[in-house]
């Protein structure tokens, strides 16, 4: 005869099938929307004037150098001229806010639109709800990437009339792949916000605000913290930080995703950019200086960096993740 204690278990409730039951629907409806939506239409004129715009610009500084530069057309991302930034500089700018733009209210609205338990009463998994509104968002970012890529080549390839060579459009591929990375993670941390808040004006606000700390703030507070940190003599006397204060510092402003993409844009489109930390005179000894890196150093020199950019996203992801399967919801 079965004892009591046994008895009163109730067997675990196990889930059938697949969790990515329903993946490819809701990816299919989500990117349909994004792309017809007036919220994507605004943000992507946003991005291309102003993109158009700097790129403009700077063509009209390489006319007089297209012979002598390499790498003319890497030239084209990273010039600038006032009162415009760089077109990278510009995309820094703008992709945490197209990220934020599509993902502060992905599950927040269904919530208040009280479709949440409609959309869950389908064969549809949690996990492929959340997944595919993710995807759906970051495919629409590189679709408009891409296209804007491309847009910009095909300006530079009929106003300059030189081609780019194979290195260039390599570089520029890698370029593209840290900008979705990049824009992963905001993308990411817009969805925790929307998730953990039902409100879509607190979730954007929270959103928002973590952008401005991480890309305003927190540049200036990690040069004060070593110095707090650790003290010494010579930055109290001559105002020379020593080699662990600027250690410190590089460690703490690679916290922020924007230093990440920007020593990345740095490296990868500046071929002749060779450290992207501290460098010792005896690192130096048989360099030449200007001469350009080949793609695979530069493509060592900021591993890291994109390492870490995807890794951020799917970490933040997680924990996207764990916070909406605990999440309750009702009819």
């Amino acid at each position: 005869m079965p004892s009591i204690e046994a008895t009163s278990k109730a067997p675990a409730a196990r889930r059938e099938g697949s969790p990515w039951t329903g993946l490819s629907a809701v990816f299919l409806k989500e990117f349909a929307d994004h792309l017809s939506s007036a919220r994507m239409r605004v943000l992507e004129w946003l991005v291309l004037l102003f993109g158009i715009a700097a790129v403009y610009t700077a063509i009209q500084d390489l006319r007089s150098v297209a012979a002598q530069d390499p790498f003319l057309f890497l030239r084209l991302f990273t010039l600038s001229r006032d009162p415009l930034p760089s077109f990278v500089g510009l995309l820094a700018f703008l992709i945490p806010l197209v990220s934020i733009g599509l993902g502060f209210d992905a599950i927040n609205s269904e919530f208040n639109r009280r479709t949440m338990s409609r959309v869950l009463a389908q064969p549809i998994y949690r996990d492929a709800l959340l997944f595919g509104k993710f995807l759906a968002a970051l495919a629409t970012i590189a679709v408009s990437l891409a296209a804007l890529w491309l847009l910009i080549v095909g300006l530079g390839l009929l106003v300059l009339g030189v081609p780019p060579s194979g290195e260039e459009v390599v570089r520029g591929i890698v370029f593209l792949i840290a900008s979705l990375a990049y824009a992963a993670v905001w993308l990411a941390a817009a969805i925790f916000f929307s998730v953990v808040f039902r409100s879509a004006a607190t979730s954007a606000l929270c959103a928002l605000g973590l952008w401005l700390l991480l890309s305003l703030l927190w540049p200036m507070l990690a040069q004060f913290i070593p110095q707090a940190v650790l003290p010494n003599d010579t930055m109290i006397l001559f105002g020379i930080p020593s080699v662990e204060q600027l250690e410190m510092q590089f460690t703490l402003a690679r916290l922020s995703p924007n230093t990440l993409f920007g020593e990345i844009v740095q490296a990868m489109l500046n071929p002749s950019t060779r450290s992207l930390g501290l460098v010792f005179p005896q690192q130096l000894v048989g360099a030449v200086r200007g001469t350009p890196l080949p793609f695979t150093q530069s493509l060592l020199l900021v591993w890291p960096q994109l390492t870490a950019l995807i890794a951020a996203a799917i970490l933040i992801f997680s924990i996207t993740y764990v916070a909406f399967q605990r999440q309750e919801v009702r009819a």
